[in-house]
């Protein structure tokens, strides 16, 4: 009777947070859509990438379009920013001294930014490393059917289509990195275009390749 009596006790609980309106786990995580793109290709054959590890790599752009969530009691919807990473050698090596800079959409509030810096820091600092310069610039993030469009005025654009038939599933033993922020059911992408205008490295442009990744971020 005592177990039962605790039961009831506990669906009546369920039943109150949920007229409340109290946030469900699910409601409390922060969750988008996020794409990056390297000046490298993440799903080729063996040879290909093992020449390019020599060479290239070492840059990426990375995009996040928050959706849902709060940080640090600051709620977090709509804000819109983007990274680039410029490492030392080769972003496969995850010991390779790298820095970056924050660009954000000027919509974003000071609040919004400081508190979306603290949590990439936190989520992914060791990818990032010295982040070095915060900005802000127009964002442009679009995520339909044909892909992602991404642009940031005076600082990077990108143009990522998926695979055809999800090709880097049929063989997976040929994509060859993780993605530089976690998201969840990781693709990769083909790159129509991807180009970087900032200051933390020297310009760079990447075009038609597999040098993608995307999907949903949920902290």
């Amino acid at each position: 009777m005592k177990a039962k009596s605790l039961t009831i006790v506990g669906l009546l609980a369920c039943v109150a947070a949920s007229v409340s309106g109290a946030p469900s786990k699910l409601n409390s995580k922060i969750t988008g859509d996020y794409v990056e793109a390297r000046s490298a290709s993440v799903y080729a054959g063996a040879c290909h990438i093992q020449g390019e590890l020599m060479t290239t790599g070492r840059d990426a752009v990375l995009a996040w379009s928050f959706t849902n969530g709060s940080y640090k009691d600051v709620n977090l919807k709509g804000v819109r920013v983007l990274a680039a990473i410029s490492a030392e050698d080769t972003l496969a090596d995850d010991q390779a001294a790298r820095k970056s800079e924050l660009t954000f959409d000027p919509s974003a509030t000071d609040a919004q930014v400081n508190a979306v810096q603290a949590l990439l820091t936190e989520k992914v600092g060791s990818k990032l490393g010295q982040i070095v310069k915060v900005s802000r610039a127009p964002i442009s993030f679009t995520h339909d059917s044909a892909g992602y469009a991404v642009k940031a005025d005076g600082f990077a654009t990108l143009k990522v289509q998926g695979m055809p038939d999800d090709a880097c599933c049929v063989t997976p033993s040929s994509v060859w990195f993780t993605p530089l922020s976690p998201i969840d059911g990781r693709k990769v992408g083909y790159t129509e275009s991807a180009v970087f205008t900032g200051s933390v490295s020297d310009r760079w442009e990447r075009f038609g390749e597999n040098s993608a990744f995307y999907g949903a971020f949920a902290f």
